[in-house]
């Protein structure tokens, strides 16, 4: 999980999000509150506490723009303004969405989870945290990277990097978040330096030929299918709202930034896909006990079937961006 969110860090493209930021901004915003919102109340009325209703809104909220990149390129339309507010839009929609988790996971330890600190210190230590954190994407990073070229070790900027990840994983755990909390600023560090390019050589194909298949085989393992046709209302309406939450969400901030209906419809449509950012959320949510093993396996479910059916939709939209219905 910490080498996953380390390389969603590196992946998260900043200069992109303040090129584009007032749209991006406003697609991300929109994108997060109508699932929190809408989504948290649709589990209440499925009978779920408040908390783990409120949880599974903010699952929801994240973007996994990876499949909607695949198809945007397909179509040419990653250059576009449609594709690169939609990318600018996903960074923060993965920054907003970890600030979110760090909250719920400082309110769950407050309230008599699994530590002991009152929740006015824990408050204060998160802050000194983001606030170093801060100062590591702006100054730390960029000279720790640069300083690791003139080590004589084999491989050394990955090697620096592999420090910044597990150091702010541990950093984040000992104040009360996750560590996959710190390894995702700190891959957003580590990208904002000029030793990127070499450090994502050097992590995916040990992340993907290693680590994150045993992450997608733990949610695997932990899933339960013997309730699946008592749960299937629950994962066919929690699929729609999915769906809706985001397409609605983002393309209404869309078009409250000047964008017409058929583009709005296309970066509504570019931000449905949930993907590992919605895993890996539920999974540490699950292990905080912010999410029910009850639960869990249809959560997970409604996850892949929202994934599964964000690129169909945005082919869609694209067709009818390039050949509007008329009426």
């Amino acid at each position: 999980m910490i080498v996953l969110m380390f390389i969603a860090g590196l992946e998260s493209d900043l200069s992109l999000l303040k090129k584009y930021l007032k749209p991006a901004m406003a697609v991300a915003v929109g994108g997060m509150a109508l699932p929190i919102v809408v989504m948290g109340l649709a589990s209440q009325l499925f009978g779920l506490q408040w908390f783990e209703s409120l949880f599974i809104g903010v699952i929801f909220s994240a973007t996994s723009v990876s499949i909607s990149v695949a198809v945007l390129r397909e179509f040419n339309q990653i250059d576009s303004k449609e594709g690169a507010t939609v990318l600018g839009a996903a960074v923060a929609d993965d920054i907003g969405g970890v600030l979110i988790l760090s909250v719920l996971i400082s309110l769950m330890n407050g309230k008599g989870g699994e530590s002991s600190t009152s929740l006015p210190l824990i408050i204060m230590m998160q802050a000194i945290f983001f606030g170093g954190t801060y100062l590591l994407v702006r100054w730390l990073a960029p000279y720790l990277m640069h300083l690791s070229k003139r080590l004589l070790t084999t491989a050394a900027p990955a090697v620096m990097a592999m420090i910044l990840c597990l150091g702010m994983a541990s950093l984040a755990d000992l104040v009360h978040l996750s560590g996959a909390v710190g390894a995702f600023f700190a891959g957003i560090a580590v990208a904002n330096t000029k030793a990127r390019h070499d450090i994502v050589e050097a992590f995916e194909p040990l992340g993907y030929a290693v680590f994150i298949p045993v992450f997608f085989v733990n949610v695997g393992l932990v899933m339960r299918l013997n309730h699946f046709l008592d749960s299937l209302v629950f994962i066919v309406v929690m699929t729609i709202l999915a769906c809706l939450t985001k397409l609605i969400g983002s393309g209404g901030g869309a078009m409250l930034m000047g964008f017409d209906r058929q583009s709005g419809y296309v970066i509504g449509s570019g931000m449905i896909a949930r993907g590992e950012m919605a895993l890996i959320t539920a999974q540490i949510g699950y292990e905080a006990h912010l999410l029910s093993s009850k639960y869990y396996s249809d959560v997970i479910t409604v996850v892949v079937l929202a994934t599964v059916l964000a690129p169909f939709i945005l082919k869609h939209a694209l067709k009818r961006l390039h050949h509007p219905v008329t009426y």
